[in-house]
């Protein structure tokens, strides 16, 4: 069943190399982490899976990548610098500062219980800022994105002359944002330097509506088609308080964490308010000609949005698995194939020299075309065990038998059903489980 604990896979991405916390050696850095050795493959298939499902297999949505550092007038237009605030107040009786809006009594500290020992509350922008220029002191103020969609905004003139796209369609972008939250926390689900996979789908405005609702349902079932429980998840919809100045409606797709539901992507109809912002600000004209019916308009968007890194943990935790075989409790990641660091693992059954060739060789021909472990210390059984501790999905296993007649053994994660098959027809067997 999917873990319980939030520990559970903090400790197993700590002991497995998926996620060290950041600059251990120097007592951490909070709320930062570092994706290690399988955390940082994990991490690149998820963005890669959401790329194969957002653009690869459509032709209507293209792919940019936008700078990290802008113009500040970008976020004066977004209105970034004016509204991208949280409210905090700090407990005068023990110095924690909170959200004001993120407590449960609004008069009582949840920290140490005083009542009404909270201060006023005051707005914090979240953007970070530092200084463009050679000179210390002499430079420009810019600020690091707090979110990929306005480099997409400020590009959809430039990516409707060149792609030769007309609405309905998409301008795709998978990268870094940087938030100064006050509040982070429960691991890489709130960090301040994180990374996003956003879309924003420009549409006819009288197509919003339509187009919301489609996007709705195709992103709640993109999280369901890679391996997360359907009663894992849901779809929220906002409250009217709840949305932001420019959304006429905006969804949640929500996970089931262990300390609660929380958010995993957001959809929102963003109405025509960026690109209106953009052109008034820029002076440059935002808009759409349809030549088929004569009318200039500016496209409404709907914008899905997610969080790499906080999807990342979701499939981890709703992987995660306990069982008992042969006396012995077995952990292992039930994690999509697509989403998994390697997909198959070699394992001699022996170090000796007479394996080793034919192992590496068919590790070789393996790697031209998956990620792939090879593993030769330890007993086997410990070794299927790490295995599936990590995710892998396939084993396989050359032993002394396949010196004489040139088969192997492929092994499954979930099953642990095991195949003897020629190793002329490794590839193909592999690629025939794997689905890809």
């Amino acid at each position: 069943m999917p873990a319980s604990d939030l520990d559970q896979i903090v400790n197993l991405c700590k002991r497995r190399g998926f996620v060290y916390p950041s600059a251990e050696i120097y007592g951490g850095f909070r709320s930062s982490y570092d994706f290690g050795p399988l955390g940082s493959l994990m991490l690149r298939n998820v963005k890669e899976a959401w790329i194969r499902t957002m653009v690869q297999q459509r032709d209507d949505v293209v792919l940019i990548d936008a700078s990290i550092l802008s113009s500040p007038q970008v976020w004066e237009a977004s209105g970034h610098l004016a509204n991208f605030t949280d409210p905090l107040v700090d407990c005068t009786t023990c110095k924690q500062r909170f959200r004001e809006d993120h407590l449960a009594d609004p008069t009582v500290c949840p920290n140490c219980g005083a009542v009404g020992a909270f201060t006023e509350a005051r707005a914090f922008n979240l953007m970070f800022k530092t200084t463009a220029g050679p000179v210390e002191g002499a430079g420009a103020d810019v600020y690091l994105r707090p979110e990929t969609a306005q480099g997409m905004f400020v590009n959809f003139a430039n990516v409707l002359q060149t792609s030769r796209k007309k609405p309905p369609f998409g301008i795709a972008q998978v990268g870094k944002s940087f938030r100064n939250e006050i509040t982070p926390g429960n691991f890489i689900f709130r960090t301040r330097e994180f990374e996003q996979m956003e879309l924003e789908f420009f549409v006819p405005p009288a197509d919003g509506p339509t187009w919301y609702r489609y996007w709705c349902q195709a992103r709640l079932q993109w999280y369901i088609d890679l391996g997360i429980p359907a009663d894992m998840l849901t779809l929220r919809d906002h409250d009217a308080d709840e949305l932001s100045h420019y959304s006429a409606g905006t969804a949640d797709i929500e996970f089931k964490f262990p300390w609660g539901w929380g958010e995993l992507e957001g959809v929102a109809q963003r109405t025509d308010y960026d690109l209106k912002q953009h052109a008034a600000h820029s002076g440059q004209r935002l808009d759409y000609f349809d030549q088929a019916t004569n009318e200039r308009y500016v496209p409404y968007v709907v914008e899905p949005a997610a969080g790499a890194t906080r999807t990342m943990a979701a499939f981890l935790l709703a992987a995660y698995d306990e069982e008992v075989v042969n006396d012995e409790t077995r952990t292992v990641l039930r994690l999509h194939p697509r989403l998994a660091p390697y997909k198959v693992a070699v394992l001699p059954l022996s170090k000796k020299d007479t394996l080793t060739p034919l192992a590496r060789q068919i590790s070789a021909t393996l790697t031209e075309r998956y990620m792939c472990d090879y593993d030769e210390t330890q007993a086997i059984g410990r070794r299927y065990r790490r295995q599936d501790e990590i995710g892998t999905p396939l084993c396989v296993t050359v032993d002394f038998d396949s010196l004489e007649d040139g088969a192997v053994t492929i092994r499954e994660r979930d099953s642990m059903a095991q195949v003897r098959v020629p190793i002329a027809e490794v590839q193909a067997a592999v690629a025939e489980r794997l689905g890809f």
